[in-house]
């Protein structure tokens, strides 16, 4: 939708209600929703601020030490959200509303180097220096429960009721049970301006998956935002909820795929070629980059304690960190041919910030580029058998590795990679401090 359709709109009192958002650490939008004259009177061309602690914050929003942009010490001063005008949209689900995302600012007008969408934007720019284009697709799983968010706080999410007794992997019949609300956010999301493809079942009661049609890197992360946040208020205006995070029970978790290839600035596909299999040098490298630096940006991929939950032997959620065509053991996996042929990255949860991830995609693949890096053959067998190196098992050997990569610093800069460090440390003191249901059952009478 451009500016002036807004203006129309507004003016026939169909919209009036602008939110402006900005994408956090934890990959959910926080912003405002701004009356729709004062939009185009002053924050259409001027922008709004919102405290920089937004970028500086645990899950739970509490303040927390560590971070150089965001202190007590600094003041908690402002930074600038400044809208993004190639992404506003409607949001059918809300009455009178539209949506920008935005990005953030300085007061000077410098970017803010740890925000999410500046750190993919930075990844993306050095993609244009070679004169490529990234095409990314997420596939976000998540499970839906006939228990309201109100009802599923009250009882600390225990005892929830999926919105389907068994396993609906696929199944017609399954989907069926709960197509009014799929249907919602499907036709919610095309309203959105987003292409929707398909919508199906998957292996854990009432876990389902709604795909989309990749395009450009930016454009699909800020899709994948919008769409997470919409679906879960549309589940909520259902009286039901959903939930993203990477692993709700002892069943499969909620994984979110991400699929990226490359185009030239006229349109060619990057990694199509003559070498065995149909690709070309820049994708053996681009997949040498992901095996050789996969540990050490695990946790772009995997960013909170529970995410580590889905990594188990046999759950379709990769342990080792190797390569294969069309694969699902593997950690990555190399599918389509031609024009459609493209990388798996099957590491990210459903609770992924899909821009950190994409950004660190594409850090590995040009480190695999500039390093001149060889993939070896692809692993035609079960992955999860092999003795090639592990996916981290825990977020403390992930934060380390991050910490201390040289690929993640060279690519993103120590202001960034300091930051989610301490992001990373906020999150591990606040479970080590936690005691858990598991610790009650366990010893509560028997100890």
């Amino acid at each position: 939708m451009s500016v002036e359709e807004l203006r129309v709109l507004v003016s026939a009192d169909e919209v009036d209600t602008v939110i402006v958002a900005i994408t956090d650490m934890q990959g959910r939008l926080q912003g405002k929703r701004i009356d729709a004259t004062h939009f185009f009177n002053d924050v259409l061309e001027h922008g709004t601020e919102g405290c920089n602690y937004l970028l500086a914050v645990d899950v739970e929003m509490n303040t927390v030490d560590g971070y150089s942009i965001s202190s007590w010490e600094r003041g908690y001063g402002d930074f600038v959200m400044k809208p993004d005008l190639g992404t506003l949209r409607r949001v059918p689900w809300q009455s009178g509303t539209a949506i920008l995302l935005a990005d953030v600012l300085w007061l000077d007008g410098s970017p803010v180097v740890e925000s999410p969408r500046q750190i993919l934007q930075r990844q993306l720019d050095r993609l244009a220096e070679r004169g490529w284009t990234a095409f990314v697709g997420t596939e976000l799983e998540f499970i839906l429960f006939d228990t309201s968010y109100e009802d599923a706080w009250q009882q600390r999410y225990a005892d929830l009721i999926p919105s389907n007794q068994y396993n609906v992997d696929y199944s017609i019949l399954g989907t069926s049970r709960v197509e009014p609300l799929l249907r919602a956010i499907r036709l919610g999301m095309r309203g959105a301006g987003m292409q929707v493809e398909s919508v199906k079942g998957e292996c854990n009661p009432g876990q389902h998956e709604i795909a989309f049609k990749y395009t450009d890197a930016l454009t699909t992360c800020d899709n994948h935002v919008i769409y997470k946040n919409g679906a879960k208020e549309i589940a909520a205006q259902a009286g039901s909820s959903l939930t993203f995070m990477a692993k709700y029970n002892e069943h499969e978790g909620n994984s979110c795929h991400v699929h990226l290839s490359l185009r030239t600035k006229d349109g060619e596909p990057v990694f199509a070629g003559q070498r065995p299999g149909g690709v070309s040098e820049v994708f053996e490298q681009f997949v040498a980059g992901q095996l050789a630096a996969l540990r050490e940006l695990t946790y772009c991929f995997a960013p909170n304690i529970n995410s580590y939950k889905r990594y188990q032997p046999g759950s379709f959620a990769p342990t080792a960190v190797m390569w294969g065509v069309d694969n699902r053991t593997c950690a990555i996996r190399v599918v389509g041919h031609g024009p459609s042929l493209r990388f798996e990255n099957r590491v990210p949860g459903g609770d992924v910030n899909p821009y950190l991830a994409v950004a660190a995609m594409i850090a590995a693949g040009l480190h695999g580029v500039d390093e001149k890096l060889a993939p070896g053959e692809p692993f035609g067998a079960n992955a999860y058998v092999s003795d090639a190196p592990r996916v981290p098992p825990t977020l403390r050997e992930a934060a380390g590795l991050w910490r201390d990569s040289t690929v993640a610093r060279a690519a993103f800069g120590d202001a960034v990679v300091d930051h989610y460090a301490n992001t990373a440390q906020v999150e591990l003191t606040a479970f080590d401090a936690a005691v858990t249901d598991w610790e009650r059952v366990r010893n509560f009478e028997r100890m």
